[in-house]
């Protein structure tokens, strides 16, 4: 048994949001996008939470207001660090929630100059990923950021693609196993992503950790029993992180929706409140047995992160949807015994 525990570092209306996407550089988490209405994508503006800080609210949240230089309003969306930038692509806009459509261009927002940047694909010619939301976002801590799957204009996909920060090249890599999902979660550990869950428009995903070799381009996978005794059961818009427990490589994944609602994207459905960890060296899943009483409410289509300057890691959690279809304005820690 691997125990952990939570920490609340704040709750307040200035970051409630869903479907946002959070990324930890340093000591302070970025949150940017996002709905609070159903459909309707909050502003551009970044908020920074100061982890570092335990003092109050006021302390903790700082806000850098959007430029007309940044990107638009979007939701669906996710990031990731990287070098000390924040990457962005694509997500859902307006309304209609179409996705946006921006021809194969990330944005990257620099912390220390405060600004955002477009940085489109240096050969336009070449193959770029659609625009879509709902996807699955990640690193591999040196140049390359890795996209996967989501949702297009209809449908869902189940593509994997590479971006090399430095060539400024898009890389249409092997698709992962189906079915197409949107909502999935993926991991960069060693050499090898890890993708799991996502809702492939009639159920949840669960029972499969599909792993792609970033070196030979292919892809395995380690099938489990989805049962919540010996594996996590299956669900979506939930997270993967990738940190390390007593020296060995490990995978966190925490909460999501399990049932989603009749309503579709105008409500929610069943959500999840347990975290599972998967040891890579031995394949096997163990249920998280959380010490204190305090712990956050049950939820999915939020964002995590892992902070790494800390003695040891810690898993950041942010926001999301409530059962109760409300969208939450807190964040928390979760920290294990190491």
């Amino acid at each position: 048994m691997v125990s952990a525990k939570w920490t609340q570092i704040l709750d307040t209306q200035r970051v409630k949001r869903s479907s946002q996407a959070l990324s930890v550089i340093g000591s302070d988490a970025y949150i940017y996008g996002g709905e609070i209405k159903p459909r309707e994508p909050v502003d551009s503006d970044i908020h920074v939470i100061h982890l570092a800080e335990v003092q109050n609210d006021a302390d903790l949240v700082s806000k850098i207001t959007a430029s007309n230089s940044g990107p638009s309003p979007r939701v669906g969306v996710l990031s990731t660090g990287l070098d000390g930038k924040l990457y962005v692509f694509s997500g859902r806009g307006g309304v209609a929630m179409s996705p946006i459509e921006e021809k194969g261009s990330l944005w990257v927002f620099d912390p220390v100059e405060e600004q955002w940047a477009r940085v489109a694909p240096k050969d336009e010619t070449l193959p770029y990923p659609e625009g879509r939301s709902y996807y699955a976002l990640t690193s591999d801590g040196h140049d390359a950021i890795f996209l996967h799957a989501g949702c297009p204009e209809k449908g869902r996909l189940c593509d994997l693609w590479s971006f090399n920060i430095m060539d400024r090249a898009w890389k249409r890599l092997a698709d992962a196993p189906e079915p197409a999902r949107g909502g999935p979660s993926i991991a960069f550990s060693d050499g090898k992503l890890y993708r799991m869950n996502g809702f492939d428009g009639k159920t949840e995903q669960g029972g499969n950790l599909d792993v792609y070799d970033v070196a030979n381009d292919i892809w395995t996978t380690i099938a489990y029993p989805a049962d919540g005794c010996s594996g996590p059961p299956a669900r979506s818009v939930s997270c993967l992180v990738a940190i390390r427990i007593s020296g060995k490589p490990v995978l966190v994944t925490v909460f999501g929706e399990s049932d989603p609602s009749n309503l579709g994207h105008q409500g929610a459905g069943k959500m999840l409140n347990d975290a599972w960890i998967f040891h890579i060296d031995t394949s096997i899943w163990t249920k998280v047995d959380m010490s204190g009483l305090d712990r956050p409410a049950a939820r999915g289509w939020f964002d995590a992160d892992v902070l790494q300057s800390s003695p040891s890691p810690k898993v950041v959690i942010h926001g999301g949807l409530a059962e109760s279809n409300e969208r939450l304005g807190d964040l928390w820690t979760l920290e294990f015994d190491d």
